[in-house]
């Protein structure tokens, strides 16, 4: 129970590793919101866990706000915010990407980051303490070809994550990241561009473990993170990759 007594957000709950780290979350003791994009999915991920269901675009600045009014109706304090929402464009030369795909990704990958934390680093910096885990990717260190703008977005949450890191750190709210391989979530088809057997061999011949990331690896990473138990460790963008980025 490292998270009891922790009133915790998870973006993105409603599937994959945001729903891996929102199940963890709850067993560890927290009690969490999980919010989506998708009302059904959170509602969902929310009754299995015993969490409360937010409805969020979390690229809509008002309804962001909207969902850090129900945090703090429901729970107070927020003491733990997991970014985990995200989006990719498919595979493809890096000038065949559209500004509307280009501005999707930026707005849920990046801008997100930044609504997330005007609605709810004023509460934790109040509190003098608070726990906020980004979920970027092994994307945003070891680049793949034609994922150009999802890399740039996942390196700009990196960034993100240590600037927002040495700012916070006097106000005594750590800030870190998770960079997870690709795992069998929704997005991992986008990653492909296509799900074949042979596609995925080729995947996963580059990671050495020889296995995707799961959404229990994620949930692992992020309960150790946002405990007390790493609370000498904020700045770091921590590879769960099965060895990708060696």
């Amino acid at each position: 129970m490292r998270l009891a007594n922790k009133a915790a957000i998870v973006t993105g709950a409603g599937s994959g590793f945001g729903a891996g780290i929102a199940r963890k979350f709850a067993a560890e003791g927290a009690r969490v919101m999980v919010a989506d994009i998708d009302a059904a999915a959170a509602e969902a991920i929310a009754r299995e866990i015993g969490g409360v269901a937010q409805a969020v675009d979390v690229a809509n600045a008002a309804s962001v706000e909207a969902m850090a009014d129900a945090a703090r109706a429901a729970f107070g304090q927020v003491d733990i915010l997991v970014n985990n929402a995200g989006i990719t464009h498919l595979p493809k030369p890096m000038e065949e990407v559209s500004e509307d795909e280009f501005d999707r990704v930026f707005a849920v990958n990046a801008k997100s980051v930044y609504l997330t934390a005007r609605a709810f680093v004023p509460g934790m910096k109040a509190a003098g303490t608070g726990a906020i885990l980004n979920v970027a990717s092994t994307a945003g260190l070891s680049p793949r070809p034609n994922l150009n703008w999802y890399n740039a977005s996942k390196g700009w949450m990196i960034t993100a994550t240590k600037t927002m890191a040495v700012e916070l750190a006097p106000h005594g709210v750590r800030v870190n990241a998770i960079a997870p391989v690709a795992g069998e979530t929704p997005l991992l088809r986008s990653f492909m561009g296509e799900d074949t057997p042979e596609i995925r061999a080729k995947f996963l011949s580059t990671i050495p473990l020889g296995r995707f990331s799961t959404p229990e690896d994620m949930g692992n990473a992020a309960a150790f993170l946002c405990s007390d138990e790493a609370g000498m460790i904020t700045g770091v963008a921590l590879e769960v990759d099965g060895g990708r980025c060696i």
